[in-house]
Parts: structure tokens; sequence; C-alpha cells
């Protein structure tokens, strides 16, 4: 959906920053508000649009939520996320410092940095808040095939007003000024939503 309409306060409740007013929101056939807070949150891993890194090296940054992790973790983490083009530069690898707010880095090597680190704490749902808002169309394309991947091993959540972030997803839902209009793959809210319809049109979205 468009900006504004919602889609951030949908990750907000789910990680319980705030309890719904009526209804309830259903994780493995439970509701969050019976979940222990603390289990609920490590269940979850978040991706904001501009994720923080540390002035400090690929290690620490990658660590940052999850400091025992070992070396082997960190690599499977990297290949999932196909960090192999950054690891090919850095000649200290791991140890290699990123500079004060991941100067050294490219938008998409920051993103699916992020990606990466969230993933090192197991997450069986992980969110993207618009983690694909800023990148270049080939970035983008990166990040796709990349979320693609970490699908096989987690539920992921990407909130986006960019739909090409979207059109492979299982399921699609389209928001509208707070409230869920439609539900659908891409194909089926090209055919049957207005709105999704316009946006494709508008943003050149293969029909």
């Amino acid at each position: 959906g468009p900006s504004g309409t919602g889609k951030t306060t949908i990750f907000a409740l789910l990680e319980r920053f705030y309890e719904p007013a009526f209804g309830s929101i259903v994780l493995d056939g439970r509701d969050i508000r019976e979940w222990p807070l603390p289990h609920l949150r490590a269940a979850i891993g978040y991706v904001e649009q501009e994720a923080p890194f540390l002035d400090g090296t690929l290690r620490e940054n990658l660590s940052l939520a999850a400091p025992n992790v070992s070396d082997e973790e960190i690599w499977d983490a990297l290949a999932l996320t196909r960090l192999h083009d950054l690891l090919d530069q850095l000649d200290r690898g791991l140890d290699a410092p990123l500079g004060h707010h991941g100067v050294t880095l490219s938008g998409g090597q920051k993103q699916r940095i992020a990606i990466a680190r969230a993933l090192l704490r197991r997450p069986r749902v992980l969110l993207l808040d618009e983690a694909t808002a800023q990148l270049d169309a080939v970035n983008e394309t990166a990040m796709r095939d990349v979320i693609a991947n970490v699908a096989r091993s987690a539920t992921v959540l990407v909130a986006a007003h960019r739909l090409s972030t979207v059109t492979t997803a299982d399921r699609i839902l389209v928001m509208d000024e707070g409230r869920l209009r439609a539900i659908g793959t891409h194909q089926e809210l090209v055919e049957s939503d207005d709105l999704y319809r316009r946006l494709a049109a508008t943003q050149w979205i293969s029909t």
C-alpha cells in the first residue's frame, strides 16, 4: 500500500510495541498476548529501511544481536544473503572495519548485512520494513533473490510501497487508509482490486 496506510503499525503490533484495541493477532495458533514477551520478540527478526551500523568490523556488526554466535554460523548467514561479493572485497574478511555508519558499503550490501544479522538470531518470523525502498533496480533484484532464499527457513513479512519487491510473494495484503482491503497473489489482485491495479500500472509492473 501507499505510505501512511499502516504497514509499519502492523509490524509494531506483531512485536507488541502496541496492544490491539480489538481483535487478535495469532502466531502458531496462539494469541501473541499469551506469549511471554521475551519469547515472542526472540522469535522475530526485524530489518528497517536504514539499519544501524557500528563503527567496527564486519564481525562486530553481524554479531550485534547475537554476541555468542560462531564463525560458522556467520558464514552460513553470509552465504544465505549472498554476500560473497563483499567478502571478496575485504582483505581482512570478518575482521575488516566497515567505517562510520558502514560508509565503505553500498546500499545493497548494508541491507544484506542487516538481514544476515537478523538471521543470526534464528528468528521464526523475519520482518522487512521497506528494506528495499532506497535500493536501485539492480540491488533490488538481488534483494528479491535474497528474500526468496531466506523464506526457505523462516516466514518473511515484507512491508513495501514498491510493488516490484513483493510481486512473487505467496500472499499480498493490500492496505488502504489503515485498513486491509484485499488479499491475494499479484495476478489475483491485478484482476480484482482497483487500488492494486492502479499501483501496478503506475509502477510499470507487468500484469
